[in-house]
């Protein structure tokens, strides 16, 4: 599929090229038309109908091609994407080539579950009276 998002997309800059080229050309046979007239005619010409079209057309070719070849998009919401990655764990971020993507961190609990409880400051104070008790005998 790789191939074909990225061929879509370099025709569709191919033809944006042209494009392009083909409405600098209109601009400047325009002008070089207006210099040489022997009729002061009004200078200003618009721009053909098919250069338009084809100008829109490679936008939308181009833009087709590039999502196209977007990757999937992620769940917005934190705990389904969590609840993914508990589930399926590394097979649910392989890329196309079946290495893991490089996105992929861990578990975002891992934290959570390693991290140290809450500290008792009460039990830490009769610790240090005992301590304190202790060390000056």
């Amino acid at each position: 599929m790789a191939w074909l998002s990225r061929g879509v997309t370099i025709v569709g800059l191919v033809l944006l090229t042209h494009a392009c080229y083909s409405a600098q050309e209109h601009a400047a046979l325009s002008s070089t038309m207006a210099k040489h007239a022997l009729s002061q005619q009004s200078s200003h010409t618009s721009l053909p109908i098919d250069i338009s079209i084809e100008t829109i057309f490679a936008t939308l070719v181009t833009c087709l091609g590039l999502v196209l070849s977007a990757r999937p998009l992620r769940p917005i919401q934190w705990n389904v994407w969590a609840g993914k990655l508990e589930r399926e764990g590394e097979k649910g971020f392989l890329d196309g080539s079946g290495s893991v993507d490089k996105d992929y961190r861990g578990s975002p609990f891992a934290n959570l579950e390693t991290r140290p409880g809450f500290v008792d400051i009460r039990a830490q104070r009769k610790q240090f009276i005992n301590w304190s008790k202790t060390a000056g005998n």
